[in-house]
C-alpha cells in the first residue's frame, strides 16, 4: 500500500512539472489551436504596475509586460510617459482574453477601460495582436493563472 502511494505521488509531481510555466513567459493559446510565446516582465505590485512600460524606448516583438492584480477589478490604463505604441490585452482570472485595445497612442492620457473584472493585462508592441490573430476568447498561460486553468504552458 505504501509503495502505491509513492508511485502516485511521483506521477503527480512529474505531471505538475510538465504543466509548470516559466515566470518570464506568457503563452497565448488561440482558439484555432496555435500558440504564441512572449517573454515578459511581471508587474504584480503597486509600484511596478504604476511604472509599467513608462520611459521604455523599444521592445522586442516577442516581449511584453504582464500586469497581475490580486483579484479581479475594474481596470483602466493610460499612456502617460509611455514612448512606444502598445496593444493591451485584458483577461479574466482564468487568463481568458475579454478585451483588446490595439495601438494605444504614446503619451495619451485618455483612460483605456479594459473591463469590470480584469485580473491581468498583457502589454505588447502595437500591431502584434492583429499580426498574430490574437482574439477575445484566446487564453493566456502563465503561473499567475495556474490556480484557474489546467492547460499546460507548452500547449500547441
Amino acid at each position: 500500500m505504501c509503495l502505491a502511494v509513492l508511485t502516485v505521488t511521483a506521477a503527480s509531481t512529474e505531471r505538475a512539472e510538465a504543466l509548470s510555466c516559466p515566470d518570464d513567459q506568457v503563452v497565448i493559446q488561440t482558439q484555432g489551436g496555435g500558440s504564441h510565446v512572449f517573454y515578459v516582465e511581471v508587474a504584480d505590485d503597486g509600484p511596478e504596475r504604476a511604472r509599467g512600460l513608462m520611459f521604455v524606448e523599444a521592445m522586442d516583438e516577442d516581449a511584453g509586460m504582464l500586469f497581475v492584480y490580486p483579484d479581479p477589478r475594474p481596470v483602466s490604463f493610460w499612456m502617460k510617459n509611455t514612448l512606444i505604441p502598445l496593444d493591451m490585452i485584458f483577461t479574466d482570472e482564468r487568463g481568458v482574453i475579454v478585451s483588446i485595445h490595439e495601438n494605444a497612442i504614446p503619451y495619451d492620457e485618455t483612460a483605456i477601460f479594459g473591463g469590470e473584472a480584469i485580473f491581468s493585462v498583457l502589454e505588447l508592441n502595437a500591431g502584434v495582436s492583429k499580426a498574430k490573430s490574437i482574439e477575445i476568447g484566446d487564453v493566456l498561460l502563465h503561473p499567475a493563472y495556474d490556480f484557474y486553468t489546467s492547460l499546460p504552458c507548452d500547449a500547441k
